[in-house]
């Protein structure tokens, strides 16, 4: 059973930073593409960031460019986003994505963890 769990989500001030984990389970890591997504109330789930399985990583939205890092460890199988300089307009809830690198159809979806960004 594949299993994606996000954490290290909360609250924190403007200007500040967090480092979002997702650890995965029940599939072989290294063989997915992985993807944060994010969901703003009121929004659609929208790409943040991607990196492959052979760790090429592409920042999608615009604007977290410079201030968001999307990395992997596959030893720990284990995804981040380090998330610096966070804006208000940060706040959604942030979700892990795991997709194989060629049989695009075994894809899965973490329960997301909650960023709020406020004074």
């Amino acid at each position: 059973q594949v299993q994606l769990v996000e954490s290290g989500g909360g609250l924190v001030q403007p200007g500040g930073s967090l480092r979002l984990s997702c650890a995965a389970s029940g599939l072989t890591f290294s063989s997915y593409d992985m993807s944060w997504y994010r969901q703003a109330p009121g929004k659609e789930r929208e790409l943040v960031a991607s990196v492959t399985s052979t760790g090429v990583t592409t920042t999608s939205l615009d604007s977290v460019k410079g201030r968001f890092t999307i990395s992997r460890d596959n030893a720990r199988n284990t995804l981040y986003l380090q998330t610096n300089s966070l804006k208000p307009e940060d706040t959604a809830v942030y979700y892990c994505n795991a997709q194989h690198s060629w049989a695009r159809s075994f894809k899965y979806w973490g329960q997301g963890t909650q960023v709020t960004v406020s004074s």
